[in-house]
């Protein structure tokens, strides 16, 4: 585990200290590294020299109006609100589900919430019913057939150790951070994951919950911040891999809750060093915690916008950020303090469109124009398509994708979106939905698994009006698609039978 990190100037080159701490006997070890100092580099790599980078943020259980530039006043977050002012905002851009497992398993596959591997959240030892398997192809696979050094740094959630679902199993090259989703509830853990060795870090823990034997608890002695970690990593592999193409697939945990520290105190559960400027606020401890945590998160985006413009690759980097699902700030006092889903109904676990719908921000100087704002729909799925087309490959078959990229080229007249998309949760919102021409949402509970309601987004966005009496032909439209929409499943049984 790197402890502290040094960075020193000799010559043209420069040197970085890197002190570990050894868990077993608890004596440093310092390791002198060598790079190429940046202000000296005559190597700086070009548009012309390879395919685009790929920087993919995903935010952890942030909503819609979490950050300033979807509208939020009280949290500060001038990185992500610079990015959209030189890139592109989506405003009806929708995650896989509106829980973490099945919105990532969209992410990676390509394939919608009924048609993909993982289809809910689970814990690993339910027989693999939470985890991606060989024959199963991820965007990291993707980018490794076009010759991209790939990682993952954060929160995976597909598979555990020695499985067919670790990430070196689906296409990393490197991988950093927590395996399961239950132990990245533990901002202070007592190890993280390195590929496939454990590394161990200097937190004492009080194991806790149903995910203890995976990590999960609350650190009752608090030294390292796994998320201050995740950020040297990342600096680090783009470091190191600035002369060839990468996906950083950058996967934070900020800003979930520590689901077992809140039972202790509900403030707890927001884990974040320090409060910064949120100190002297008048806000109760849990609101402060939580602004603090996604502040902390936008100045660590920040440092790698800076890297990248440093080193010459800003121009030819897609950096993109979004979120796994709608919001669950339990820790925050009162939860509705920040108005993380407006103006949008709904939380994560959800189907309303505050589960569902989330922040899209996308930045590439070569080829999307800066301080624009696209109300075209798109969901997770889409992204598999979209790297395909600019990896120059084939959209790989049984996928539920369809290409960005003429979105991002303001070439919308190209822009081939799906008809229906489609969603299913199992949980303290159980159903399935669907939405026609990103305007019509139909959902089925399993409250009333024979009524469908209909919501015209374009006219009602907070679904405060149900009109499925004013439109019966589109009720039985969406009834007829959702009949069709899911595969058969080994471990995930149909939530509604139509």
């Amino acid at each position: 585990m790197r402890y502290v990190r040094l960075a020193q100037p000799e010559g043209n080159l420069y040197y970085e200290l890197q002190i570990y701490y050894n868990i077993n006997n608890g004596c440093p070890v310092v390791k002198k590294l060598w790079f190429a100092y940046l202000l000296c580099v005559s190597f700086s790599v070009t548009a012309e020299r390879h395919p685009p980078n790929v920087i993919f943020v995903l935010a952890d259980d942030l909503g819609y109006n979490e950050i300033g530039a979807y509208g939020q006043q009280k949290i500060h977050t001038p990185n992500l609100d610079k990015l959209a002012e030189q890139g592109m905002r989506f405003t009806q851009f929708y995650a896989g589900a509106p829980v973490c497992a099945t919105s990532r398993s969209v992410l990676m596959t390509g394939q919608h919430a009924g048609h993909t591997r993982v289809r809910g959240n689970a814990f690993p030892e339910d027989n693999g019913r939470q985890e991606l398997y060989a024959e199963d192809f991820t965007l990291a696979e993707l980018f490794k057939q076009a010759n991209y050094r790939t990682a993952l740094i954060g929160k995976w959630g597909l598979g555990m150790n020695n499985t067919q679902g670790h990430p070196n199993e689906q296409g990393f090259d490197y991988f950093f951070g927590y395996l399961s989703q239950h132990h990245a509830h533990n901002f202070y853990p007592t190890f993280l994951w390195r590929n496939d060795l454990k590394v161990g870090l200097p937190n004492t823990v009080r194991p806790m919950g149903n995910g203890h034997l995976y990590g999960a608890g609350v650190a009752v002695d608090k030294k390292v911040y796994a998320p201050d970690l995740f950020i040297d990593e990342a600096l680090s592999f783009i470091q190191q891999n600035r002369q060839q193409p990468f996906f950083l697939y950058y996967a934070t945990n900020v800003p979930h809750s520590n689901n077992e520290a809140t039972t202790i105190r509900r403030a707890d559960g927001a884990e974040v060093p320090e409060l910064g400027e949120y100190e002297s606020t008048d806000w109760q401890l849990g609101s402060k915690r939580h602004a603090a945590m996604i502040t902390r998160m936008d100045r660590d985006i920040g440092a790698m916008m800076e890297q990248v413009k440093q080193l010459g690759m800003e121009d030819n980097t897609i950096f993109i950020f979004s979120s796994d699902n709608g919001p669950h700030v339990d820790h925050a006092e009162p939860m509705d303090f920040f108005s993380p889903s407006a103006p949008l109904q709904g939380w994560k676990m959800e189907l309303w469109e505050g589960g569902i719908r989330v922040p899209l921000i996308v930045r590439w100087p070569a080829t999307v124009p800066a301080n624009v704002v696209s109300n075209e729909v798109g969901y997770f799925g889409d992204f598999m398509a979209t790297f395909a087309d600019i990896t120059g490959q084939p959209v790989p078959a049984g996928t539920d994708s369809q290409s960005l990229m003429p979105l991002w080229q303001q070439q919308t007249q190209n822009y081939k979106p799906h008809e229906y998309l489609y969603w299913e949760f199992k949980g303290r919102d159980t159903g399935v939905v669907a939405l026609k021409d990103g305007r019509w949402k139909g959902i089925v509970r399993d409250e009333d698994p024979t009524r469908l309601a209909l919501f015209d987004l374009a006219a009602d966005v907070a679904e405060q009006r149900d009109v499925s009496q004013d439109h019966p032909e589109l009720v039985e439209e969406l009834w007829a698609y959702l009949r069709s929409a899911r595969s058969e499943s080994e471990h995930w049984p149909p939530i509604i039978t139509f």
